[in-house]
């Protein structure tokens, strides 16, 4: 980060600060109590989340998980501490990411609040899960990022922590995809405590998205945006996917006729992360995640 190391702490020191405010309304979820439909509705760990509702938000986890180490080690050289990524099943370490040398002061900052957002959404999930959290599986952010990259024609050694550039094309090749998980995962969850706190956090990754397919626009990635989302869609299986330009206009919010965003089952995102349709395990999960909801 062009020698702004010693300035690190500090920034992150603010954001926490942020967080705090930021996490007492989501904290009447998971610590409290909230009022849903008139009733009172005690949170973790009287939320007595079901079986459905406790393997869609631990999917949900898993793909946080990546989030927030992708960003924080972009961020700050490190990923998440070891009380964030502890839980039921095998724990795996990481693999690649590093922090990336910036050029522009305001998209660090932008890339500073993502990585904040990622690690409030792990926690807060874990916190709603209690006990039931799944510990962060293997994660790869080397092979991954350069597997895909080929597989979409953009050449070998991709590196997403190699530049400012490199890492907004590395955060679309999954940002898009938290959002449409979200999304289809909804109908899954009869629990309104839950849903309301899922789409929260849909609204989030929606921003996110949004930021980063902005900013390609504006420095003109068109091409290399479209090669992903076309790769993306392949392995989806569905016409689930759009480039930044549709018929040469700017295209900054993907939607289906409706103008109702991409909705991606389990098996659908698991296919993208995995790299391969039916694959049990692959790319930014070498091991699989954790959790009911692996294949």
């Amino acid at each position: 980060m062009s020698d702004n190391r010693s300035n690190e702490t500090p920034a992150r020191t603010g954001l926490e600060r942020r967080g705090l405010l930021r996490g007492t309304s989501y904290g009447a979820l998971a610590l409290g109590t909230m009022a849903v439909a008139g009733a009172a509705v005690t949170s973790t760990p009287a939320l007595a989340l079901g079986n459905t509702a406790t393997a869609v938000l631990n999917f949900a986890l898993n793909l946080e998980y990546l989030e927030a180490e992708f960003y924080l080690r972009a961020i700050y050289g490190s990923g998440l501490a070891d009380a964030d990524t502890y839980g039921l099943g095998v724990q795996g370490g990481v693999t690649g990411g590093r922090a990336v040398s910036f050029d522009t002061p305001i998209v660090q900052q932008y890339a500073q609040e993502i990585a904040h957002d990622e690690q409030n959404h792990v926690r807060f999930i874990r916190s709603v899960l209690a006990d039931k959290a799944v510990a962060e599986p293997a994660i790869d952010l080397t092979g991954s990022f350069n597997t895909l990259a080929q597989a979409a024609g953009l050449g070998d050694g991709f590196d997403p922590f190699a530049s400012e550039n490199d890492f907004l094309l590395g955060a679309f090749i999954f940002e898009d995809v938290g959002v449409t998980a979200y999304a289809g995962a909804a109908p899954l969850v009869n629990s309104k405590a839950v849903l309301a706190a899922a789409a929260g956090i849909l609204a989030v990754e929606a921003y996110h998205a949004s930021e980063i397919r902005l900013l390609l626009l504006q420095r003109g990635f068109t091409v290399e945006v479209q090669k992903i989302s076309d790769l993306r869609a392949v392995l989806s299986g569905a016409a689930d996917d759009q480039g930044i330009l549709v018929d040469g206009v700017a295209n900054i919010v993907p939607t289906d006729s409706n103008s109702l965003a991409f909705a991606r089952t389990t098996r659908q995102v698991l296919n993208i992360v995995y790299g391969a349709p039916d694959a049990a395990s692959g790319l930014f999960f070498p091991a699989g995640l954790n959790g009911a909801i692996t294949t």
